[in-house]
């Protein structure tokens, strides 16, 4: 899905893997390393050898799709606790398949992939479906399929501030 985005520039690559880090409520455990990346770390992690080299140079320096699964690596193992260090001797080994496999099983819990897929008609004035969002056990949004707010990236910032309220000790 996040491949036909593809391909960035250095602000856009983060920017995406910003919004994915957000919404997989990322925080790393190292406080030196940031939860968002920005631009000048895709290029600190290029100068490094984290992150391959981008096809062309300077303000034409494009990023791909392999771009955005080594950086969204580098946040998940930051947040697990690794060093930059250990993760580009991971990243070494890593082939384009298994990288996306190690992003897709480290976010799918947090992004609950697979879980909005249910779409239910209800009476209302409007004819138009509704979208049951699962939130967490026995809590589920509901959401009619023809406004703003059905829109994927606002559907997930939605259930991911519930959940979040959730998690508030005075909320419980």
């Amino acid at each position: 899905m996040h491949a036909r985005h593809a391909p960035w520039n250095a602000r856009g690559l983060a920017a995406h893997a910003t919004a994915i880090a957000d919404a997989a409520a990322m925080r790393p455990t190292n406080a030196a390393a940031r939860a968002a990346p920005s631009a000048r770390s895709v290029r600190f992690y290029v100068a490094g050898g984290l992150l391959d080299r981008p096809d062309g140079t300077g303000t034409a320096a494009t990023y791909n799709y392999r771009h955005l699964l080594q950086l969204l690596h580098i946040k998940i193992r930051q947040r697990e606790g690794l060093t930059l260090e250990k993760i580009k001797s991971e990243l070494v080994e890593q082939t384009g398949d298994s990288l996306e496999r190690r992003v897709a099983t480290a976010l799918a819990p947090t992004l609950g992939a697979g879980a909005d897929a249910e779409v239910m008609h209800d009476n209302d004035d409007h004819g138009a479906p509704w979208r049951r969002v699962r939130v967490a056990d026995g809590i589920e949004l509901h959401v009619r399929d023809d406004l703003p707010a059905a829109r994927e990236n606002a559907v997930i910032a939605i259930r991911e501030a519930v959940r979040a309220a959730l998690g508030r000790e005075d909320i419980r």
